[in-house]
């Protein structure tokens, strides 16, 4: 994600869009709502690492001026969703800092990696205007940004809503699938809202890079924000994600984990559908 979304409009063609959706009648919009996605049972924009990037263990991603790091799961599939449960923490960043992030996030690509649908939990002061971890939405079109929680976004849960604040230390299952050509977002398998398909022209439906990770953004230099629950993913009790699925998939699920910096953000207990993450990055700022 870039590390101050402050981007409060879009591109001619989401405004647009945003303006037809404003317009539609909310008894259409709950008319459709699709049931909560039922994975199997078996076996700070977010800014994604490019695959490559994603490979590296020499530290962190810095681009858009400021400096990323990641714990990142990653299949290269073809799906139409994925679900992934994740312990929502309370990271602690740089006091005062309105640039700083840390989240964690499920999030599905085009094979170019240029469109994208997320979901997931952030502690951001100046998104949030506060240090406790929020419920958020953001999509790309074609490479280009938009912004949390909205440039298209439609809600439709009156009480799981985009920007919401979260209870810390519970377990949230975070879930994105295609329906009907839109892209709908769940929590705790309540659809909170979704993307529609307008936005890319009809041209996004299924995704072939599923990503699920942690992310700290930080300025260059000293990386004092904590990942997770700021525990080493190799500690007892750290911050994790698990019970990840595909959704209409042929493939099995299968993650594969990497980290940027693992001397200061590291991934611990392995297995193909879960992992656990975290880090103090170099300690109290």
């Amino acid at each position: 994600m870039r590390i101050r979304q402050t981007i409060i409009g879009a591109t001619t063609t989401l405004a647009a869009a945003l303006g037809l959706l404003a317009g539609a009648p909310a008894a259409t919009a709950a008319a459709t709502i699709p049931a909560g996605p039922t994975g199997p049972t078996a076996p700070a924009v977010p800014l994604l690492p490019h695959s490559a990037a994603a490979a590296a263990t020499t530290g962190p991603i810095c681009w858009f001026g400021a400096c990323y790091d990641y714990v990142n799961g990653r299949q290269i599939t073809d799906a139409g969703g994925a679900t992934v449960r994740m312990l929502v923490a309370d990271p602690a960043i740089k006091p005062g800092d309105t640039d700083s992030h840390s989240l964690q996030e499920l999030a599905l690509q085009s094979s170019d990696q240029k469109s994208t649908v997320e979901i997931g939990w952030t502690v951001d002061l100046g998104l949030n205007g506060d240090l406790r971890p929020h419920l958020f939405v953001y999509h790309w079109v074609d490479g280009a940004e938009s912004c949390y929680n909205g440039c298209g976004f439609v809600q439709v849960s009156h009480s799981a809503k985009a920007g919401m604040a979260l209870p810390t230390g519970s377990a949230a299952r975070f879930s994105i699938q295609n329906v009907a050509g839109d892209w709908w977002v769940f929590y705790n398998e309540q659809a909170v809202g979704y993307f529609p398909g307008s936005l890319w022209q009809g041209k996004y439906t299924r995704a072939q890079m599923i990503s699920t990770f942690g992310e700290v953004a930080h300025a260059s230099g000293s990386t004092c924000e904590q990942m997770g629950d700021g525990r080493q993913g190799t500690a007892h009790g750290s911050g994790w994600i698990d019970d990840f699925h595909l959704l209409d998939a042929t493939d099995r699920s299968n993650l594969t984990v990497t980290a940027t910096s693992p001397a200061l953000y590291s991934a611990g207990h392995l297995t193909p559908t879960s992992f656990h993450l975290g880090g103090p990055g170099t300690g109290p700022c």
